[in-house]
């Protein structure tokens, strides 16, 4: 059974900073892109980052700069390191698996940007 487990999010104030961790169980992710997608209420879900390899990644225009993709193979995981965070980055975050057709999502963290 594929699992994908999100983790740390939270409350913080505009400015600061959040690392989310996505673990992942049942699946070998070194062929996978590992991405993070978020939905603010009354909106759709969309791609915040994603990563194929260490020199292959996307981000959405709206994070260039502030946010950070990583993954560790080994730990089955991958990260998103968030800083100087902003009202409108406030949403439920999830972790995507995908390799061709197949597509494992976790369950989502929330962060809330709020003084």
């Amino acid at each position: 059974q594929v699992q994908l487990v999100e983790s740390g999010g939270g409350l913080v104030q505009p400015g600061g900073s959040l690392r989310l961790s996505c673990i992942v169980s049942g699946i070998d992710i070194s062929a996978y892109t590992m991405g993070w997608y978020r939905q603010a209420p009354g909106k759709q879900r969309e791609l915040v980052a994603s990563l194929i390899s260490t020199n292959n990644f996307i981000y959405t225009d709206s994070v260039k700069g502030r946010f950070i993709i990583s993954r560790d193979n080994v730990k089955k995981a991958t990260f998103l390191q968030m800083n100087n965070l902003k009202f409108d980055d406030t949403g439920v975050y999830f972790c995507q698996a995908s390799y061709g057709a197949y597509s494992f999502w976790g369950q989502g963290t929330q962060v809330t940007v709020s003084l």
